[in-house]
């Protein structure tokens, strides 16, 4: 198992977590319905981030640095 092929949807939901409870915060408390809007807004970015496949490198392209810049 490669960690690198699940990232984009790691940082997706640890984005979209972070956002949905420092939302949550703004009044000092998380009642049980803004901890479920986080629930899903993690769960929700996990999927959709998961379902968009990564682009595919096309052999013209290699990774690292062009040569000659």
């Amino acid at each position: 198992m490669r960690i690198s092929k699940y990232w984009k949807a790691v940082v997706a939901a640890v984005a979209a977590g972070a956002a949905a409870l420092a939302t949550a915060l703004d009044d000092g408390t998380v009642t049980a319905q803004e901890g479920l809007t986080v629930g899903l807004a993690v769960l929700g970015a996990l999927g959709l981030t998961w379902a968009v496949p990564n682009k595919a490198r096309t052999p013209s392209t290699p990774p690292g640095p062009v040569p000659g810049s």
